[in-house]
């Protein structure tokens, strides 16, 4: 295939499009000081395009509005300010908190529906929050930042 093109999506597939927090080849500990994410595009279970890119430094919102920009539909990191998830979260973007390991094995689960779970939960972060979602999907399915003190409150 020609360099700059991707496979068409499999037919009935809506492609989906997650930010990585990277570091070293691992997702990064936490995305505030992330530099760099990797944008994965899936659908039907294949990766249809797969890069690197540098993260904006400085302001919060920034980062929050380059993701926005690029078409992500969800944040995959680990640790996570309260506010910056929340200014993440209010573009839209489904956020995945407290994930660890290495960054291929995270995508493959990512594309396969594995992520929640222990296996790829940051160490101490199991209970509540942790891989449950904050944003506009995570609301739809009573998650994120809803009322109350039930699992992915916000409230610790």
């Amino acid at each position: 295939m020609p360099s700059g093109q991707r496979p068409a999506a499999t037919e009935g597939t809506v492609p989906r499009k997650a930010a990585f927090a990277y570091w070293e080849g691992r997702v990064a500990p936490v995305f505030d000081e992330a530099s760099r994410v990797l944008l994965v595009e899936a659908a039907g279970g294949s990766v249809l395009c797969r890069c690197l890119h540098e993260l904006p430094g400085g302001w919060q919102a920034a980062r929050a509005m380059w993701l926005a920009e690029h078409g992500v539909d969800t944040l995959v990191c680990g640790a996570i300010s309260r506010s910056l998830l929340r200014v993440v979260a209010s573009y839209g973007i489904e956020v995945v908190p407290f994930v660890a390991g290495d960054i291929n094995e995270v995508v493959e689960a990512w594309i396969d529906g594995r992520l929640a779970g222990g296996r790829f939960m940051m160490p101490g972060c199991r209970r509540g929050g942790g891989a449950t979602g904050f944003g506009r999907r995570a609301r739809r399915r009573g998650g994120g930042q809803g009322r109350g003190r039930g699992p992915g409150s916000m409230r610790r």
